[in-house]
């Protein structure tokens, strides 16, 4: 009991520490507020909940910033670890969304292994490299997409969270990162909204427990999902 009682006193911290930055985003960007990256509409699909729109969305995460809108000098921060090409996403109102994630960046021990598991997501699984999983080693998280939203009675809830594979830094490919770990996964949207998103690996620069710097900021490691 004394066990879990710690572990769900970290997970609450940890989600608190992650809402906390990624509301702050706003203070803390480092350059003007990227463009907002809209998910493409594929037809439509049959789902339990009817009918609904399948939206997709890409992203990739580098182990710095030199892709995406910063551009090919770095931006501000060249150095900060990124998600890209956007970090402001936007996808319809009622729909079934799916999300593919190119992981070019390492990893270590995450610092709390609920993280390391997937929630939130259609069937609660996802496919790492065309192969379906629930969890992934603690040990081998590169990054984390981590969705949520502040709590309030006028829009739905959301959580999701998915661990995001480390890539073999050891394999490089043409583009001089690792070649990367594909993550893709799905889940549904309801009412519109405004939702925030950030990686809950403590990959920041030391402060805050490592949330600090890339990981508070909006166009790294952090950003926002709008549903309309």
């Amino acid at each position: 009991m004394r066990r879990f009682m710690i572990r769900a006193f970290f997970l609450v911290v940890t989600i608190a520490i992650g809402v906390g930055f990624v509301v702050g985003a706003g203070v803390l960007l480092a350059q003007p507020a990227p463009a907002v990256q809209v998910a493409e509409v594929r037809g439509t699909v049959q789902t339990p909940q009817g009918e609904l729109p399948h939206a997709f969305l890409k992203l990739e995460s580098y182990p710095d910033s030199m892709q995406g809108f910063h551009g090919p000098d770095g931006g501000a921060h060249p150095d900060w670890v990124t998600f890209g090409p956007q970090t402001a996403l936007q996808v319809p109102a009622h729909s079934l969304v799916t999300i593919t994630v190119l992981q070019h960046d390492g990893g270590e021990v995450i610092t709390n292994d609920y993280f390391a598991k997937v929630h939130g997501t259609v069937d609660g699984v996802a496919q790492l490299n065309g192969e379906p999983f629930t969890q992934i080693p603690p040990d081998t998280v590169g990054h984390t997409w981590t969705l949520h939203g502040i709590p309030s009675p006028d829009q739905d809830q959301v959580f999701v969270s998915v661990p995001l594979q480390a890539a073999n830094e050891e394999v490089v490919g043409e583009n001089g990162y690792p070649v990367p770990n594909e993550v893709t996964f799905s889940f549904y949207t309801g009412d519109p909204g405004l939702y925030y998103w950030n990686c809950e690996f403590p990959c920041g620069d030391g402060t805050y427990a490592n949330f600090g710097g890339a990981m508070s900021a909006e166009g790294y490691m952090a950003g926002t999902f709008t549903v309309l």
